[in-house]
């Protein structure tokens, strides 16, 4: 890998740890030269302002909690468990979450807003690749015969989401993990009815 390269990885890492942890209106380019030990101009050099920065790291932080939750549900071998697996990632948010800072989207969504379209419009992104994933995996448990004919994929991927998101929220919030893991045993017993096959 060039030092360039390097350089500019190692800006997106810091910084997505920076943005999830402090919010990207209270961080500060000074932040980003602080936590890096590279000047502005350094940072100018790879990005053109902050919010080319946020979406990269973003992106990054995304995809370092992907990689979490693919390896949690390559262990599991039915869509019930590869959707609970999405929440057992989260299950110990507050003490050791999955990255440094809580859920990136939950925290990109809940500050953005039509101030900036741009950080907007990452989140959605990233709402909707959610989503994507978890329909499939529900879709993909109609066809194998696991989850009922009838069930609506879009619905419970939403239901799903929600109460992920919902519970990492009121976690995070009060410092205690109970939320998270009461929703866990909530949508598991929800799934389960759901189910043709009880295995």
């Amino acid at each position: 890998m060039q030092k360039g390269e390097k350089t500019r990885r190692q800006i997106i890492a810091k910084s997505a740890e920076l943005f999830n942890q402090k919010g990207y209106s209270a961080a500060s380019l000074s932040d980003i030269t602080e936590l890096t030990g590279i000047k502005k101009g350094g940072i100018y050099r790879h990005f053109a302002n902050k919010d080319e920065i946020a979406v990269e790291a973003f992106s990054y932080a995304g995809s370092k909690v992907g990689e979490i939750i693919k390896s949690a549900q390559e262990e599991q071998e039915t869509a019930y468990g590869k959707l609970i697996a999405y929440l057992r990632v989260y299950e110990n948010v507050v003490e050791a979450p999955p990255f440094i800072g809580g859920c990136p989207l939950l925290n990109l969504a809940t500050e953005s807003d039509d101030s900036n379209p741009l950080l907007r419009g990452r989140a959605m992104q990233g709402m909707a690749s959610t989503l994507a994933n978890m329909k499939a995996i529900i879709a993909e448990g109609i066809r194998s015969g696991e989850f009922k004919p009838d069930l609506d994929a879009d619905a419970l991927a939403t239901f799903t989401l929600s109460v992920m998101e919902g519970g990492i929220m009121m976690s995070k919030l009060e410092g205690d993990n109970r939320y998270v893991r009461m929703n866990i045993e909530s949508l598991s017993l929800y799934l389960k009815e759901l189910c043709i096959r009880k295995d």
